[in-house]
């Protein structure tokens, strides 16, 4: 991915009373080094972000993402991040993309070892072309996550309610994924039950029912699923969170993985056994989602 913009965050404190935070950042070249060899966001992923869309020059969803950044930054035991200066570093970010689709990211990590604050910066990159997945569909492939679903209340020191740097473990299961002749993977919990992909949600329709695992396991509660099952909600389908049992996906009319950058993707394969994708309605869902969001 070919950076475009970047800038640096200083990080102001929670209770800081100013309402402008210009001076806080400093806009630096994205192709030139910037990082201590110290940084712990990359010596060890100590970190958290968060990937937000942006359209024509909008960031989309952008309260949603800071709430998410900052419930992830709670998780991790970093500083809790000044939402009004994360805000406008976002809009200020914006503001610099071209026509079309980017993908901005807002990066926090612990900083420099045993420095005296933590590190904090955005980017901005051209979004590579969905079209193909959003059009066509995905073909899907279920992995174990290894660890079962009472895990995140057992042991919450994994932190997998957050959204961490730490990210080898997702990538290695698309790499996975593509070793078995798939796009993408959807995990399940060792007991059977499912949760999400390395980078997407998961929506499964039953009928006129949409149905997503409950955030409670373990799942990122993913920013475009809520905004989708508020846009269905309004057209009048019925949406839940519940326990997904892993056999059920074979009940399922229909599937979709969910991201702020690809969208809605529809699946139209799940462990090589077909599942019907519905066009015009994956089409409708696209067309709300590129609509300007906050």
């Amino acid at each position: 991915m070919a950076w475009s913009y970047a800038l640096v965050i200083d990080p102001a404190a929670a209770d800081d009373a100013r309402t402008d935070f210009a001076g806080s950042f400093t806009p630096i070249d994205p192709t030139a080094p910037a990082l201590s060899v110290g940084e712990l966001s990359t010596q060890r992923g100590d970190g958290i972000f968060e990937s937000i869309g942006v359209v024509d020059g909008h960031a989309q969803e952008t309260q949603a993402h800071l709430e998410r950044l900052a419930h992830s930054a709670r998780l991790c035991d970093l500083p809790a991040p000044h939402l009004e200066q994360w805000r406008q570093a976002v809009a200020a970010v914006a503001r610099t993309a071209e026509p079309g689709e980017s993908v901005l990211k807002l990066i926090l990590s612990r900083g420099v070892e045993h420095g005296p604050s933590p590190t904090a910066w955005v980017t901005l990159a051209p979004a590579p072309d969905n079209t193909r997945a959003r059009v066509d569909g995905i073909r899907v492939v279920t992995l174990d996550r290894g660890f079962d679903s009472e895990a995140p209340a057992r042991a919450p020191w994994l932190l997998l309610g957050a959204k961490t740097l730490s990210y080898a473990v997702n990538m290695a299961a698309i790499r996975e994924a593509r070793r078995r002749e798939a796009d993408d993977a959807l995990f399940v919990s060792s007991d059977g039950f499912v949760l999400e992909g390395p980078t997407s949600s998961v929506i499964l329709r039953f009928g006129d029912r949409f149905v997503t695992p409950e955030p409670g396991a373990g799942i990122l509660h993913g920013t475009t699923q809520v905004s989708l099952f508020e846009h269905l909600a309004e057209r009048g389908f019925e949406t839940t969170y519940e326990r997904v049992a892993a056999s059920a996906l074979s009940n399922a009319d229909a599937a979709w993985l969910v991201s702020s950058v690809r969208l809605a993707a529809p699946v139209r394969a799940i462990d090589a056994r077909p599942l019907a994708v519905d066009a015009d309605f994956t089409a409708s869902l696209n067309r709300y989602l590129l609509s300007p969001r906050t």
